[in-house]
């Protein structure tokens, strides 16, 4: 399915959201991957066998312990 050089990762490889985007659909939130992936704008993807992966956002980053609280001056 994939014409690039070096070619896409295929629909079920670990890194298979880095193939290319074919079809961007962005006003509809979502674009179809030259392996077939239909990836979504919340992180979501259907996989060309009809198996969803649900959304995989990255998670909150946290915070780092030890560091001084920043405070805000009040008024008086």
């Amino acid at each position: 399915m994939c014409q690039h050089q070096p070619p896409c990762p295929p629909a079920d490889a670990v890194d298979r959201e880095a193939a290319h985007v074919v079809a961007p659909h962005p006003e509809q939130g979502w674009s179809l991957l030259c392996n077939g992936i239909v990836l979504f704008e919340d992180t979501g993807a259907l996989l060309p066998t009809g198996q969803r992966i649900p959304p995989h956002r990255p998670a909150l980053p946290q915070v780092a312990v030890g560091l001084p609280r920043l405070s805000w001056p009040t008024a008086a």
